[in-house]
């Protein structure tokens, strides 16, 4: 898969970035080209080999069909999950690192419902914000809105769950 200069994309686990520049990086007699990636979350910047392109997981940004479905499972999907949160936190982490916006849909509500029936630990509480920052940048960068606009979509379809959007930590 290529991408382009300016082009919006999701780096699994963090969210969407843009693609800044395109370099190459010699190694020895070897050289490498690399994809130079902004995160929109926290500017990060990161460096993706075009040989690890699949292996990271890097992808373009999710069309609106997923979107949709993404919302559906949001408001009336079944979530469920390990009883032990060592196995939970293992299952939910994988699902994080996927790179599927609905993975990371099952683990917000996951962790949403968890949430109001007993406190999280500290890892999940990080991991629920993540999740949320996750959903809240792709669907606005899919959808072309701001993210307090994109909050309130998504907050409405968990709420036909009965379930509240958790608020940023």
């Amino acid at each position: 898969m290529t991408f382009q200069v300016g082009e919006k994309v999701v780096y699994p686990n963090h969210g969407v970035g843009t693609i800044e520049n395109i370099s190459s990086r010699s190694f020895g007699i070897q050289s490498e080209k690399f994809y130079l990636l902004r995160l929109s979350y926290n500017s990060l910047t990161v460096m993706v080999p075009f040989s690890h392109v699949d292996v990271v997981g890097l992808r373009k940004v999710t069309k609106n069909g997923e979107i949709t479905k993404v919302l559906n499972y949001l408001a009336t999907g079944e979530s469920k999950s390990c009883q032990d949160w060592k196995d939970r936190f293992k299952e939910n982490s994988a699902k994080m690192q996927s790179g599927s916006l609905l993975e990371v849909a099952e683990v917000l509500k996951c962790l949403v419902r968890l949430q109001s029936a007993k406190p999280l630990s500290f890892r999940e509480k990080k991991m629920l914000d993540r999740a949320r920052i996750m959903l809240v940048t792709e669907l606005a960068t899919s959808r072309a809105m701001k993210e307090p606009e994109a909050a309130d979509v998504l907050g409405r379809a968990l709420s036909k769950s009965n379930l509240k959007f958790p608020e940023p930590l």
